[in-house]
């Protein structure tokens, strides 16, 4: 008889691993960060051992833990490549999409419906990841990246499909403070790990300077820092493709006239192999026409 832990208990220590973080890893896994911190306190108490020291606002691995990594990674690996092999096998009519958390809430889910609707024969999967794709180990089909514009690479398919174009903005409440760029000297400034640069960026765009950038609230995750100015905590820099509907529907505002448009933009990423593929192809045009590129 095998002893095994709990998978999901080995999953949330894997990711928990890759970003030292359980937030992070909460966020690729779907869920909460305490459940992330319940599964591995779960594990740890499975195996008798302490995996990571807790400290505040960050986690790092045990030498126990750095050793149970070590021996688990090669065949969790295995397990993952089996799996998809087989789940490639029984999924001839789906289409996955590898795509960032934020993106997929902010931009690709508000427009399913009209994917359902034209290609309702088609297995669509979405997963998220703050990692770029990677293609051979884990069998997507279709990748959102930021890249610089122009990149090539060998064996894959590119198409540009959203400008990366940024502006601060917060809750209608809080937008009657500001009249002018200066005025944000005195905001609560409202950060996101995975873009930690755009206030800078911005600031400089709008010849604004001696300016602290690293006040304020800092978030694990860019959907965090925009649900945070929703609520009015402070101001965040958006991108325009991902707040267009929260400024239309009112639940943001778009402070000034200024905005920074980035040489690195999302990227529609595909395997060169598989771009015959009928279904695939629906779906890369569907996005393609969506984000108002040719196809």
């Amino acid at each position: 008889m095998l002893h095994i832990p709990s998978t999901s208990g080995l999953r949330a220590f894997e990711a928990a691993c890759r970003y030292l973080s359980f937030n992070q890893a909460a966020e690729e896994l779907g869920v909460t960060p305490g459940a992330v911190s319940r599964q591995i306190q779960t594990l740890e108490q499975y195996l008798g051992k302490t995996l990571f020291h807790r400290h505040h606002k960050r986690i790092e691995l045990t030498a126990v833990g750095r050793q149970y990594l070590a021996e688990i990674t090669l065949p969790l690996e295995k397990i993952a490549a089996a799996s998809a092999r087989l789940r490639s096998e029984t999924r001839r009519n789906a289409v996955s999409i590898c795509a960032y958390p934020t993106f997929a809430l902010r931009w690709l889910i508000p427009r399913w419906a009209d994917l359902y609707e034209r290609h309702s024969d088609i297995d669509v999967q979405l997963i998220t990841s703050l990692n770029p794709a990677d293609f051979e180990r884990d069998d997507f089909d279709l990748s959102i990246q930021v890249l610089p514009d122009g990149t090539g690479l060998t064996g894959m398919r590119i198409d540009k499909l959203l400008e990366v174009v940024t502006y601060p903005v917060c809750s209608p409440e809080m937008a009657k403070k500001f009249s002018r760029p200066e005025d944000l000297r005195d905001a609560v400034f409202l950060h996101d790990s995975p873009r930690p640069t755009d206030w800078l960026r911005w600031l400089e765009e709008a010849d604004v300077h001696n300016v602290n950038t690293n006040k304020g609230l800092h978030f694990e995750s860019t959907n965090m820092a925009l649900h945070a100015a929703e609520n009015g905590l402070g101001v965040t820099i958006g991108i325009d493709a991902l707040v267009q509907e929260s400024v239309a529907s009112g639940r943001l505002v778009r402070l000034f006239n200024i905005e920074r448009r980035s040489n690195h933009s999302f990227h529609l990423v595909s395997s060169a192999r598989k771009a015959t593929r009928p279904k695939l192809a629906a779906v890369r045009e569907w996005m393609l026409e969506a984000a108002g590129q040719p196809v």
